[in-house]
């Protein structure tokens, strides 16, 4: 893994998150980068992602268009965990191609999408 570029905001990549531990988020998953460190260009703020809907849906939830390879139209952002983790963690999304070719991408969230789910961390931490 380990990413070589710093992400910008709403950008969507993979992070490993083992060596974490119960009940903390503990595998590798997607997630989208909510902020860059301001001081150390090696950390960044990823709020994960997932396909499966939350229940009960609460204020620190938000339902996203998928931009993840696979069947689901939508994800969940689930803002209550949030992180700040390395570029060493991260990674482009791996997918292939018609022809079977391995493909990298990074794609990115709408502006308002970004700030519905800054809206979210806000309910999440009780700001």
């Amino acid at each position: 893994m380990a990413l070589q570029f710093q992400p910008k905001e709403g950008c969507v990549l993979i992070c490993d998150f083992r060596g974490y531990e119960m009940p903390e988020m503990i595998k590798v998953r997607p997630v989208v980068i909510i902020r860059k460190h301001r001081s150390n260009n090696k950390l960044v703020t990823v709020v994960p992602l997932s396909t499966t809907a939350p229940v009960p849906l609460l204020g620190h939830h938000v339902e996203l268009e998928s931009h993840l390879p696979g069947g689901s139209p939508i994800c969940w952002a689930k803002c209550d965990m949030v992180a700040t983790v390395s570029l060493s963690r991260l990674d482009r999304i791996k997918g292939r191609d018609r022809n079977g070719v391995r493909t990298y991408s990074s794609p990115s969230l709408a502006a308002e999408e970004v700030t519905a789910i800054k809206a979210a961390l806000r309910s999440a931490l009780g700001l």
